[in-house]
């Protein structure tokens, strides 16, 4: 049987990358409903509330806002549907709603839903603990239109690091005239034209450079991501879950 699905974002570029991708039925899924605060077209229903969807819904596809984060949990944990999470720019209240409705559901939440960026990150990972003394730097790209800097996925890289680099402190951008420390992993943002992502590590010694890069082609990878989680979530336990998951 096909899973079905709800977008909340509907709308929005990547509302329309998922829209695209479950409606030509990746991963075996359908699309039942979208929630957008802006008007949908199209022959599937769109509600400018999640309150008014009444179809029977297997998981939800979030591509909304991370404001939303509140009514979203919320209405998952009410209805027991697993939920996919893939905005980025959570404060640290809404972070806490996400690891409270994990308690309950089967919450998938990453920064990134791309299978390329989680290899970054375990390369990455690995590099930074062969190479203990070695300095990091990231570097992040995106299109001018990105409300948040740095990136989810930029500090998402960086966290990973930290987990094997106990005293790394995170600096994001770089200015005045101090001198960079040892314990700093550098990040720097770009915002300009149409780049649709970037995230290059760099780790290096006064004698060696290893650089690890990612580059995203097509916003369509990220909505194959997220539907790829949609469809290893339904059935799962209670609990929080990102792409290391599907990684096995």
């Amino acid at each position: 049987m096909s899973i079905r699905i709800l977008i909340c974002g509907m709308n929005g570029r990547m509302g329309q990358q998922v829209t695209a991708t479950v409606t030509a039925g990746y991963r075996d899924t359908v699309l039942v409903a979208g929630v957008d605060t802006n008007p949908c077209t199209g022959s599937v229903p769109c509600y400018t509330s999640l309150q008014d969807v009444t179809q029977s819904v297997d998981c939800i596809i979030d591509f909304s806002h991370h404001s939303a984060t509140a009514s979203l949990t919320d209405y998952a944990c009410r209805r027991g549907i697993p939920l996919v999470i893939a905005t980025t720019g959570q404060t640290e209240d809404e972070l806490a709603m996400i690891r409270s409705a994990s308690e309950q559901i089967p919450v998938f939440f990453s920064a990134n839903y791309s299978l390329g960026v989680a290899l970054l990150v375990e390369l990455a990972k690995k590099a930074a603990a062969a190479m203990p003394d070695a300095d990091i730097e990231i570097v992040e790209k995106h299109h001018n239109r990105k409300l948040d800097a740095p990136s989810g996925t930029a500090l998402m890289i960086a966290n990973a690091i930290r987990t094997v680099r106990e005293k790394a402190q995170l600096v994001c951008g770089r200015s005045g005239m101090a001198k960079r420390t040892p314990e700093e992993i550098g990040i720097h943002a770009v915002r300009m034209g149409n780049i649709i992502g970037e995230h290059e590590v760099l780790i290096g010694t006064d004698s060696q450079t290893i650089t690890i890069k990612h580059e995203a082609h097509s916003r369509s990878l990220f909505a194959e991501g997220a539907v790829a989680a949609a469809a290893f979530l339904v059935g799962q336990r209670a609990g929080l879950y990102d792409m290391k998951s599907l990684l096995g």
